[in-house]
């Protein structure tokens, strides 16, 4: 008797028939139909019985009593599981690195990465950088504005820059921001900001700071956050649109629903790190994001994470419907995320 969960030969092959036809038309399908199907030998009589067999383990499903069988979530995780990426143009891939490297900031580099993901696949194309931890100083800029205030510029290894505005309670010339920008990168450039804040906090706490000018200045700009970074991430999503006019069996107000969970910045970071956090370097992909959100049943991610110097992770993925070519989307996402490594090498 056959394990179950462990699929014959012959039962992978029809599977994954059922899988691609039902890609490429979204209708139910019936033994007959699969009988003709080109390299198909078997009998209509043969096929339903193999159909009826994967209906019992899970994998097939009847919407109506008089319809042929459609493949479950179950089916599709099965069919990716067998997939692979196709062959990347290396012509286009070259294309793609030039493109991505006239980006004059990670931001930049993150927004055409989503609109490349969204014009290749024609699906929800969605892009993030997520500061890391261990990031690291390349230099500060100080610059005096009116009223006391002082733009303080913070440039990381990974090509992030940070800009914040913040309000003195005294004035330090232009003479003075030069001197505690000078004193800052040349102590602490190639530090990690975690190790730069906490030295240049032991630093003001010893004694000599006291009579030690520039550490008295920098106290003001420490507390004010002087080398800290927030966590949060940058993200650009497009192609939301092209969601409209999928069959994804939802009432109106869940596709409302749908639409404003995309339109929060930190639900879908959510939705990135609870599928793609353990996949570094490698394709994740997920079928059914139902547990993520209510709205998601009928969608799928395909997506990547990459480490990149100084702490930074990317993230890319596309997110569409349960019915999307596989194959296509794997090789884009691949072939973006190896483009962007390049762009930001």
């Amino acid at each position: 008797m056959q394990r179950e969960g462990v699929l014959s030969g012959r039962e992978q092959e029809i599977l994954r028939s059922i899988v691609r036809t039902y890609i490429e038309t979204g209708e139910p399908l019936g033994s007959r139909t699969l009988s003709k199907l080109p390299n198909f030998s078997l009998s209509p009589a043969s096929i339903r019985n193999v159909m009826a067999d994967l209906a019992d383990q899970g994998y097939l499903a009847q919407p109506h009593t008089s319809a042929g069988r459609v493949p479950t979530e179950k089916a599709f995780r099965f069919y990716v599981s067998t997939l692979s990426a196709r062959h990347v143009n290396s012509g286009h891939d070259a294309r793609m690195v030039a493109e991505l490297s006239e980006a004059d900031s990670v931001e930049g580099c993150i927004r055409r990465t989503s609109r490349m993901l969204t014009d290749m696949t024609r699906n929800v194309g969605i892009a993030a950088a997520l500061p890391g931890t261990d990031q690291e100083l390349e230099h500060i800029e100080l610059v005096g504005l009116s009223d006391r205030r002082v733009l303080m510029v913070l440039v990381t290894r990974d090509r992030m820059v940070r800009n914040r505005v913040v309000t003195l309670n005294e004035v330090m010339s232009p003479e003075d921001l030069v001197s505690l920008r000078n004193y800052v990168n040349r102590n602490f450039a190639g530090w990690q900001l975690v190790d730069a804040r906490r030295e240049l906090l032991r630093r003001i706490e010893e004694e000599r700071a006291a009579y030690d000018a520039v550490l008295q200045r920098l106290t003001i700009l420490y507390q004010k956050g002087l080398l800290e970074t927030d966590s949060n991430p940058w993200i650009h999503m497009e192609g939301a649109s092209n969601l409209v006019g999928l069959d994804l069996h939802l009432t109106r107000e869940r596709m409302r629903d749908l639409f404003r969970a995309l339109e929060e910045k930190k639900r879908v970071v959510e939705l990135l790190e609870r599928f793609l956090e353990q996949s570094t370097g490698e394709l994740g992909i997920h079928v059914g994001l139902e547990e993520a959100h209510p709205s998601m049943k009928e969608l799928a991610l395909i997506g990547i994470s990459i480490p990149l110097p100084g702490g930074l992770i990317a993230r890319f993925a596309v997110l569409g419907p349960v019915r999307m070519n596989y194959e296509r989307v794997m090789s884009s996402v691949l072939q973006i995320s190896r483009a962007f490594e390049r762009a930001q090498a």
